[in-house]
């Protein structure tokens, strides 16, 4: 129900998740309608809140806003929705759209200081990358105050009089967290992978064959190395870069593949087969492990771009010479 004036216009909401909410996050998850997962920016109601309620700030992507609001059982609360175009507050915060100004836009659009008698904007940890505090207070007389990393913490954190402990200002990423993760990377590679598997049937149709089961299954599990896997098991892997931990786990898969498949106690089965699975397999996994970066609080910018500068040549020429030998194998 919105409640409408002259002045005022403010959306009520609240801190029950339907099965359409749940559905719609689940649906997200896979990269269904994920792009248009928002809510309309702007000023909403949780509960009966007064002028005395505390002003949560988020974005407007659907998820984040929800994640916030269920959190907020019992509690008598004002949200404000930035406009983020439809990105979740961390990403948000460094693409600059949840920002000081579209934060300053907003209270002014919805003429904040009509609503409540305080001056304090509780602004999410993960978006103090994107709000200067100084300025906010500079041009619009409001208080930011950080609040908690995560949500679930938001009713104890009002409760202290908005004093965070040592572990609310925690930032986690637990394998769970990146395991939720993954399927929208799974998504990502489907129109790839229908690509190559078409390129090998018209190879099969063309003679240059038989590419089979055992392709099949190698390159399948490839990328679940690269999407899942390593996403998973990431602070457990050797190493720094995550080219070099999808590829570690990819030269295993590599070897596991060849062993399945009698070598080196099958004379059939070719060295030069044998060699372009180990060329192949390691790379692809390497490269969608790679793009687990932008979804990782272990990474920089300024990191990501370097290993990609020394990761994707290397992948690319030990893809092409993995195909090469397997093609050569194919003509014997």
């Amino acid at each position: 129900m919105e409640i409408s004036s002259r002045e005022l216009k403010i959306i009520q909401t609240s801190a029950e998740l339907t099965f359409n909410d749940i559905l719609g996050t689940w649906k997200a998850r896979w990269g269904i309608n994920r792009m248009n997962f928002k809510v309309e920016p702007g000023l909403y109601s949780v509960g009966k809140p007064d002028s005395n309620s505390p002003v949560l700030v988020s974005a407007n992507y659907k998820m984040s806003f929800d994640s916030l609001r269920k959190e907020l059982m019992e509690v008598n609360a004002w949200i404000l929705v930035l406009d983020t175009k439809g990105v979740n507050v961390w990403c948000a915060a460094g693409k600059g759209t949840f920002g000081t100004q579209e934060l300053l836009n907003r209270m002014a659009i919805v003429q904040l200081e009509k609503v409540v008698s305080h001056r304090t904007v509780i602004v999410p940890q993960l978006g103090a990358p994107g709000i200067s505090a100084h300025e906010v207070t500079k041009f619009s007389g409001f208080k930011v105050v950080y609040g908690p990393v995560r949500a679930k913490d938001l009713q104890e954190f009002l409760k202290s009089g908005m004093k965070a402990t040592a572990e609310m200002r925690r930032v986690k990423f637990t394998a769970y967290d990146r395991l939720v993760l993954t399927p929208i990377e799974l998504v990502g590679t489907s129109k790839v992978s229908l690509m190559i598997f078409g390129v090998l049937f018209l190879l099969n149709l063309l003679g240059l064959g038989p590419f089979g089961i055992v392709d099949f299954y190698a390159y399948i599990g490839a990328v679940i190395i690269g999407c899942v896997l390593t996403p998973v098991l990431l602070p457990w892997i050797p190493g720094s870069p995550f080219a070099w931990k999808g590829w570690l786990l990819g030269f295993i898969w590599a070897v596991t593949v060849n062993i399945l498949n009698g070598w080196t106690a099958v004379p059939q089965y070719s060295i030069l087969r044998a060699l372009g699975y180990i060329f192949i397999l390691p790379p692809v996994s390497a490269y969608l492990a790679m793009n687990f970066t932008g979804s990782s609080t272990f990474t920089s910018f300024s990191g990501v771009l370097k290993e990609m500068r020394k990761a994707v040549p290397m992948i690319i020429i030990l893809i092409v010479v993995g195909i090469l030998l397997v093609l050569v194998d194919s003509f014997i």
